[in-house]
């Protein structure tokens, strides 16, 4: 039996028979595809590598045999002391120490840390050292400059010990204060705010 059109009303859940049963079958059926699709499309989506959201001078590049695998922007402050300048001149100067910053996700979620070293160690207990093998200008103003690091895991395995190489980029803020230091405040530590980007690169 059809159900009745016109001005009465139309109960498409209501058994109907057979063309009734069908028609809500297929209803159900419709649903459930368009559902599995959507996890399809979303987990082909999770498995994308991380796409460089800045160009960087050739020098800044990894070797041709790495590929990015992780962007992690980061929070925190660089770290200077004021100490005797090392100038024949003599003099006073701020003296770089340490980074002191926390690593996140692309959602914001904290994953880990960064500190001297320099280090990087997510919250698995992975972590990396890393040497500065090239710099470069950052293009906004007083910020540190951007960097290419060699990194090479030193903890136990986990999301940060295949890292071979870290770019710093996306820089902002960091710079060493431009006065402040003198004899009378030697040994005096200024922290200073910053974000950026690392850019973890892995062998292909």
């Amino acid at each position: 039996m059809k159900a009745k059109q016109g001005n009465e009303s139309v109960q498409p859940l209501r058994w109907t028979g057979r063309e009734g049963f069908t028609e809500l079958t297929l209803s159900r059926t419709s649903k459930v595809t368009v559902f599995l699709l959507a996890l399809l499309v979303a987990g082909c989506a999770g498995l994308q590598s991380p796409q460089p959201t800045v160009g960087v001078p050739d020098k800044l590049k990894p070797g041709a045999n790495e590929s990015l695998a992780m962007i992690v922007p980061a929070k925190g402050v660089q770290i200077y002391e004021c100490r005797a300048s090392k100038d024949p001149a003599g003099g006073y100067e701020w003296a770089f120490v340490a980074p002191e910053a926390d690593l996140f996700d692309a959602g914001g979620k904290k994953i880990g840390r960064h500190y001297a070293g320099p280090h990087w160690e997510a919250n698995d207990g992975s972590k990396i050292v890393g040497a500065v093998k090239e710099r470069a200008d950052a293009p906004a103003a007083a910020a540190i400059p951007w960097l290419l690091l060699t990194a090479k895991s030193v903890g136990p395995a986990g999301s940060f010990s295949k890292v071979t190489s870290v770019q710093r980029v996306n820089t902002v803020g960091g710079v060493a204060p431009k006065t402040g230091c003198s004899q009378a405040s030697v040994g005096t530590p200024a922290r200073i705010n910053y974000t950026a980007d690392y850019y973890f690169f892995t062998t292909r």
